[in-house]
C-alpha cells in the first residue's frame, strides 16, 4: 500500500513525531487494521544497542504470516534519503540481535507525511534491505474529490485477459 489514512488520530496542527507515535499507540487497533491483518505489536521505542550506543525504533511489530519483524519509523515531514540508511541500520540490528533463527529477515516501513517518488527510488536503488516508504494522510480527501476519482475510475474501459 502506498498511502495510509490515519484521520482517526485527530492530531493537532504542528504535531511532532512523538505525538504521532503516542496517538498511534492509543489508537493501535485502528492503525493495525489500516496496515493489515496478522500484525502484533512487539514494542514502542524499541531499544537496539550497537557499539555501546543506544538507538530506538519507533514501533516494532511481528507479522505472523510473513514470520518476520517489521520496524516502523514515523516521520512528520517529507521523506529524506537518509531515512533509508537509518532503516538499513535498524534492520541489521534486529536481524543480528532480535530475530530468531526460524524467522525471516526483518522488514522496514518508513511512514512519512509526504514523499517524492523519484527521490524514494534514488534513495532505495542500492539498498538490499526489504523496506518500503509510504505516506500517511491525516484525513480522507474531500468527498467531491473522491466522487470525481470514482467516476474517472468507473469510466475506464475494462481490461480483458
Amino acid at each position: 500500500m502506498d498511502s495510509y489514512v490515519v484521520e482517526f488520530l485527530d492530531l493537532p496542527h504542528g504535531y511532532r513525531e512523538n505525538d504521532f507515535r503516542k496517538a498511534l499507540l492509543q489508537n493501535m487497533k485502528a492503525f493495525i487494521l489500516e496496515l493489515g491483518k496478522d500484525f502484533t505489536l512487539v514494542g514502542e521505542e524499541y531499544p537496539i544497542q550497537v557499539g555501546s550506543e543506544d538507538y530506538r525504533i519507533d514501533l516494532l511489530f511481528f507479522h505472523r504470516n510473513l514470520r518476520c519483524l517489521v520496524a516502523v519509523e514515523l516521520k512528520v515531514g517529507r521523506f529524506k534519503p537518509e531515512y533509508v540508511s537509518k532503516m538499513d541500520f535498524y534492520l541489521e540490528g534486529l536481524d543480528r540481535q532480535v530475530k530468531k533463527s526460524d524467522e525471516n529477515p526483518s522488514v522496514g516501513l518508513i511512514l512519512c507525511a509526504s514523499k517524492n517518488d523519484e527521490v524514494v527510488e534514488y534513495a532505495m536503488s542500492r539498498t538490499m534491505s526489504p523496506m518500503m516508504v509510504s505516506e500517511y494522510q491525516l484525513q480522507l480527501p474531500d468527498k467531491s474529490v473522491l466522487q470525481r476519482k470514482l467516476q474517472e475510475f468507473a469510466s475506464l474501459p475494462a481490461i480483458s485477459e
